[in-house]
């Protein structure tokens, strides 16, 4: 008797959207949901910090860059264990890692101990990001992977924005940590959720013998239309091969260029975004603005961010990088307004809104192109590394922002500074267009292996 053979691409590409895609929308919608919220959450609890510990304003940079720091490591760590292991169980692990070391937030006493607590955090963090995408990217259809992609990253936003309703409906009678006691629960309920109810990697599963049974079942969940029998073969194609767990894989086979200039557009879109997270609630107080409208003005970033995820989930599909390029062109003079002296608080709270569409939508892209330009065989080790590259932007992004606050810098040359990173992405976007533009022989971005477009 003849055994079936399955090629795992056609197995992928050839699904209906359906149930199965909304459940793995769902949960790694909710692991990112609980990565924003960790990101976002010391920001908004800094007002309230500095009110009741005395500490300077300007002293919060370590702070708001510990947890960077600590993603700088985790993405790259917890990439390759996502590699080796499986996404599920690195999405797991950052999420209990998440959890638990915010928890302990709850019982610090002192900068350093909040410092130490953030670095962890950021681990988890940091392994978060690339697995997601990993196994979104190899358990979608590749007409609607970028779209998904994307909207599973919208999780960010509605994450990172909800600190900033805790912080006006919770925080003033129940202190600042009750932001830490929510965001330590929540992440250890989305591991337990995530580990019951996510599947794995169809293509990781493929390349694990001793995962045969896993692998069956979770192949007729993607494709209850097929029958697919104990013996049944899978093949995939083995784009390139691997060789351990170095950096030489994903600068070679026509990646030379597309992976450093990736790296920087995550490097400087991120700068950008981490200075208007982490500052923003700070500097809009400075302002002058009550603290719940502050909060309001700053949550409304993080709901522009949703509508810009929603917008480049239509549009990177067709036209990859020429969409990232316009929105860092457009967010620049956007994050500059902000910082206009005397501005009315509706147009405040319009630029907050429009640069979220233009910063975190730039950056969703940014992700999508990470998830869509390599192949499975070291995916989520070159995504590791494109978020862990990316976090010396977004650690010096507060940073930054902190030795500028101390200089007395006025609040429209700190968000002009903020501008800056956005122009030099856009640069290195529209020279990302023209490379995978010659690659792929199209706008659209693909993991096509480098021997056929070269």
């Amino acid at each position: 008797m003849v055994s079936q053979t399955i090629k795992i691409e056609q197995l992928i590409d050839e699904q209906k959207l359906g149930r199965f895609n909304v459940n793995l929308l769902l949960w790694s919608f909710l692991a990112m949901f609980a990565d924003g919220y960790e990101i976002t959450a010391m920001a908004f609890a800094a007002p309230e910090l500095v009110r009741l510990w005395g500490v300077d304003p300007a002293s919060l940079g370590p702070v708001f860059s510990a947890s960077l720091f600590g993603i700088f490591f985790g993405a790259p760590l917890l990439g390759y264990i996502g590699d080796r292991y499986g996404r599920k169980t690195a999405i797991v692990l950052g999420c209990l890692i998440c959890g638990s070391s915010t928890l302990a937030m709850v019982l610090a006493t002192n900068m350093q101990q909040l410092i130490v607590l953030r670095v962890v955090t950021g681990i988890g963090i940091g392994g978060l990001m690339p697995n997601t995408v990993s196994l979104t990217s190899e358990l979608s259809p590749k007409r609607f992977r970028a779209m998904l992609i994307v909207l599973m990253f919208t999780g960010i936003t509605l994450g990172g924005g909800t600190p900033s309703v805790i912080a006006a409906w919770l925080v003033p009678q129940h202190g600042f940590t009750v932001l830490f006691l929510i965001g330590g629960v929540v992440p250890l309920v989305i591991a337990a959720c995530v580990a019951l109810f996510l599947p794995e990697s169809v293509k990781f599963l493929s390349l694990r013998p001793d995962k045969r049974e896993e692998l069956l079942r979770v192949a007729r969940k993607v494709r209850p239309d097929l029958s697919i029998s104990p013996s049944t073969v899978f093949e995939l194609q083995q784009s390139m091969p691997s060789r351990g767990i170095g950096l030489r894989q994903i600068f070679s086979h026509g990646l030379h260029w597309i992976t450093p200039l990736l790296w920087f557009c995550f490097g400087m879109t991120l700068m950008a975004n981490y200075f208007l997270n982490s500052w923003m609630p700070v500097l809009f107080v400075q302002m002058g603005l009550p603290p719940d409208e502050a909060a309001l003005a700053s949550g409304l970033y993080h709901v522009g961010g949703t509508i810009g995820g929603l917008l480049i989930s239509i549009l990177i599909d067709r036209y990859g990088f020429v969409v990232i390029a316009l929105l860092l062109l457009l967010g620049a003079p956007v994050v500059a307004g902000i910082g206009i002296e005397s501005i009315p608080y509706s147009v405040l709270l319009a630029l907050s809104l429009a640069a979220g569409i233009c910063v975190l939508g730039a950056q969703f892209g940014n992700n999508a192109a990470a998830g869509l330009l390599y192949p499975t065989e070291f995916r989520a080790k070159a995504v590791g590394w494109a978020f862990s590259m990316g976090r010396f932007g977004s650690i010096l992004g507060p940073l930054v922002g902190g030795m500028l606050l101390a200089r007395s810098w006025p609040l429209s040359n700190l968000f002009l500074a903020a501008a800056v990173p956005l122009v030099a992405a856009a640069v290195a976007a529209m020279i990302m267009t023209r490379i995978c533009f010659l690659r792929f022989k199209g706008l659209p971005l693909d993991d096509t292996p480098a021997e056929r477009c070269e």
